[in-house]
């Protein structure tokens, strides 16, 4: 099945196929609630009973298992056990915290008990979701690395990133937005919506293990550890390896950085450009998608742009850049004027496209192949720590302060954020340039 080259080179598209579903799946799931966030500033229309802080806790705690050392774990159980066992344990518990985390929402407990019940769905559906995209990211980097490992990579985000368009263009439409009462079953959807896509992306992961299996019998590779050569071994002396490497370091202090400054955003970005534009709310959820829109279009191409130059150090520096001048603009603008939104949100679309298509393949050349889980997971561990405490403090600040006050707070701790990621993409590129002579 795998002995002619060009078969194999057809099947890997096959694979990447069956990997984008449930990261696509994934993303819907977490952002269900992103373009609706401005309802809980008025929990008394809410039959649920949220408000801003309670749906900021409930944001945050995605991270909260993976910065308590499990997305570590899960990395190095990846390493040592494999990704298609390992990958398909936190696929499963991606599914299952979803599932648990949609009853806290929809399961008319009392409000204590659906805060905690929807929380401890969110932990277990956060962990199994990044230990699932180590897992993805990993098998690209296996399948693609004779060739095009940027171009799948930035292809894999882009149609993950479409769940996310989809879930702030059709939440409010699913949740029947305005009304002014809204019930359970009406807050409920779009989680409901998300966990019927999770069971599509378990099938095509069941898919994508059975053509991995397949493809590594065809190449001689065995099953069990005792056949795994020496050179790949994973050795926990790797890990202070990765932790005395600058390059690592620096990368993911930046993927902490930046991704709050986009994905944090994403999640209270209408209760933002509402009072800061004057905008109306369905709008407003199209506007806040336009940044997954971007990065279905521009992703792919700047991960042709990064295979092509090599410069990743540079695009890193200018997709931060561009992140930083939108949230310049979204707490500078005039008032009132929505064509400035619009600018402000078109560049953090190019720069959540162009960071990571240079961020992400970066890894795979500074880091050796029988590390990349256990690398991956540790960016992935900075990543969630910010991702953990910046939205409680976003919706902690839209929970105590009004209308636009609250927007320009929020955009403050944005726009430093920008900053740190700016400063730490020059420095990146610095090191690289002493490291390999190369951007």
């Amino acid at each position: 099945m795998f002995s002619d080259t060009k078969k194999t080179g057809r099947l890997r598209w096959v694979a990447l196929a069956c990997l984008v579903v449930p990261m696509a799946a994934s993303y819907f799931f977490d952002d269900a609630f992103s373009s609706v966030s401005q309802l809980f500033r008025n929990p008394s229309s809410l039959e649920l009973g949220w408000d801003s802080a309670d749906l900021g806790n409930f944001i945050g705690d995605y991270s909260l298992l993976c910065i308590c050392g499990g997305l570590i774990i899960g990395g190095i159980l990846l390493d040592i056990f494999g990704v298609r066992k390992m990958g398909s344990v936190f696929m499963g518990m991606m599914a299952g915290g979803a599932a648990l985390a949609w009853w806290g929402v929809a399961g008319g407990l009392p409000k204590e008990s659906a805060i905690a019940v929807g929380r401890i769905g969110r932990m277990l559906f956060g962990l199994g979701s990044e230990i699932a995209g180590v897992a993805v990211t990993r098998s690209i980097a296996k399948w693609f690395r004779d060739g095009n490992m940027s171009l799948a990579m930035g292809l894999q985000l882009a149609i993950a990133r479409a769940g996310t368009a989809v879930a702030l263009i059709t939440a409010p439409m699913i949740v029947g937005v305005p009304k002014e009462w809204y019930s359970l079953s009406d807050t409920a959807r779009p989680a409901l919506v998300g966990l019927i896509l999770m069971i599509a992306g378990a099938v095509a992961w069941i898919l994508f293990v059975t053509l991995d299996a397949r493809k590594d019998a065809a190449d001689g590779i065995g099953f069990s550890r005792g056949e795994i050569s020496e050179e790949d071994r994973f050795r926990f002396k790797d890990i202070l390896s990765l932790l005395r490497n600058p390059r690592f370091i620096v990368l993911g202090l930046l993927c902490v950085s930046f991704y709050c400054c986009v994905s944090s955003f994403k999640k209270f970005g209408t209760s933002v450009v509402i009072p800061r534009f004057g905008i109306e709310d369905a709008v407003a959820g199209t506007m806040i998608a336009m940044i997954p829109f971007f990065t279905i279009i521009f992703t792919p191409l700047f991960g042709i742009l990064v295979d092509r130059t090599g410069k990743a150090g540079l695009w890193m520096a200018v997709g931060s850049i561009a992140v930083l001048s939108g949230h310049l603009i979204l707490g500078f603008a005039p008032q009132g004027t929505p064509a400035s939104g619009y600018i402000a949100i078109a560049l953090l679309g190019t720069g959540y496209s162009l960071v990571p298509s240079a961020m992400w393949p970066s890894v795979p050349k500074i880091v050796p192949s029988r590390m990349l889980g256990t690398a991956y997971s540790l960016i992935y561990w900075i990543q969630n720590i910010g991702l953990f405490f910046v939205p409680k403090i976003v919706g902690n600040i839209f929970a105590s302060h009004n209308g636009v006050e609250a927007a320009v707070r929020v955009e403050w701790l944005f726009i430093g954020l920008g900053l740190a990621a700016c400063a730490l993409a020059g420095i990146f590129r610095f090191l690289q340039k002493n490291a390999s002579g190369k951007d």
